[in-house]
């Protein structure tokens, strides 16, 4: 009996012997887990910001216009007849009368001559019966010849005249296409490429014309406005107000300004039913020939100056379900979300009407790594290479890349 405690005493003891072990062992793990190092906190994520800049700025509307000469003369022949002769260099400026292209005269040479053989035969004619009236006048006044002799003759004297007349205009009619052999230009300016050449038979049933000359000097811009543009054109610049010319400045398609100044000329008289907008058209002077017909260009008209306006750049403005917000970062680089009302658009840059105060410093690249009150770390912003020209002025217009909406305090 006193043995058998004796082991169960030993066995116990053994026991908590293993058991004071695997205690002492994890204590060990535990403290060297203890003593290793914290985890760092996340590196804030970099953006680039910019400092929200204020100046007077002037607020402009845009419209897409293709140019097209100020006259354009299409040349046709007006004759049946083989062309023997080109009288203008191609693309060159040609003067009002300058010979373009010579048709083979010999034909209505031809024609103009038996003309003037029908006329003199006309005219001996009515010579002839205008002398019979001289005699038979006095004779019938004294009843020496019947009435009806004294009809006869008035009779062929007048058809004598009319048979002249008819034979005159024939002559003229040949003379005239005599002169349609030789074409010349009806107006100055450029001259197309010939659509003809040398031994092609011309008629004026033909479907090309033989060439086109353009004046171009002043050249017209044709573009549309919407009716709203018009209202809003409309409302500052009123009919009859005595107003300054507003200027029209053309920005053509290699981001270049064209030297000079504009003038707007005309508006259609309804609205487009297809387009819904007005055909409108200006004018610009182009003594040096730079503009031709054809070319496309942006017309830009400054329609106010918006004193001490602020600007940022389109990148640090998101849209986000109707309301455009701008990621703010404080002097603690902390980043705060705010709603802003924004403007026209200016080139790059979006014009704030309200939420915004000049210094502040907004994110411009980067938008979508900041939530709000998230730490960042900011450096200079570096805008792209300048697009060929800005925007329209259009409070309504879209952000051209909209980051994603940041996360909402919660």
């Amino acid at each position: 009996m006193r043995q058998s405690e004796l082991q169960r005493s030993s066995i116990g003891a053994k026991a908590l012997r293993s058991t004071s072990i695997v205690a002492a062992f994890l204590a060990l793990i535990l403290a060297a887990a203890c003593d290793k190092a914290a985890p760092p906190p996340p590196t804030p994520p970099a953006v680039e910001v910019v400092t929200v800049a204020q100046r007077d700025v002037p607020i402009y509307m845009e419209w897409i216009g293709s140019l097209d000469g100020n006259v354009n003369a299409v040349i046709r022949p007006q004759v049946t007849g083989y062309l023997i002769k080109q009288n203008y260099r191609e693309g060159d400026l040609v003067k009002q009368g300058q010979p373009l292209f010579e048709i083979d005269r010999r034909t209505f040479e031809s024609a103009v001559e038996e003309a003037k053989g029908l006329r003199a035969q006309q005219q001996a004619r009515y010579v002839t019966s205008s002398a019979n009236l001289a005699r038979i006048k006095p004779l019938a006044a004294q009843n020496a010849v019947s009435q009806k002799d004294l009809d006869d003759a008035v009779g062929s004297e007048l058809s004598a005249k009319a048979a002249l007349d008819a034979a005159e205009a024939s002559l003229k009619t040949a003379q005239l296409n005599l002169g349609f052999t030789r074409i010349t230009s009806p107006i100055t300016g450029i001259a197309g490429i010939a659509k003809a050449q040398i031994g092609d038979l011309l008629s004026p049933s033909m479907a090309a014309e033989l060439t086109t000359v353009s004046a171009i000097d002043p050249i017209k811009v044709y573009f549309n406005i919407s009716e709203r543009e018009y209202l809003n054109f409309v409302a500052k610049h009123r009919p009859g107000e005595n107003k300054a010319p507003v200027p029209i400045e053309l920005i053509l398609v290699d981001g270049s300004s064209y030297p000079e100044n504009g003038k707007f000329l005309l508006l259609d008289r309804q609205v487009d039913a297809t387009t819904g907008t007005f055909k409108a058209v200006a004018q610009f002077p182009d003594a040096k020939r730079l503009l031709r017909p054809g070319q496309y260009g942006k017309i830009r008209v400054t329609m106010s100056v918006a004193e001490g306006a602020l600007l940022v750049p389109q990148r640090a403005v998101t849209e986000m379900q109707g309301r455009y917000l701008v990621a703010v970062v404080g002097a603690d680089n902390k980043v705060d979300i705010r709603p802003v009302t924004v403007g026209e658009r200016i080139g790059t840059e979006w014009v704030i009407g309200a939420g915004l105060k000049p210094g502040e410093t907004v994110v411009a690249e980067g938008t979508q790594k900041v939530r709000p009150g998230s730490m960042v770390s900011p450096k200079p912003f570096a805008p792209a290479a300048p697009a060929a020209a800005g925007g329209p002025a259009n409070p309504e217009a879209k952000p051209a890349a909209p980051a994603p909406a940041p996360a909402a305090k919660g």
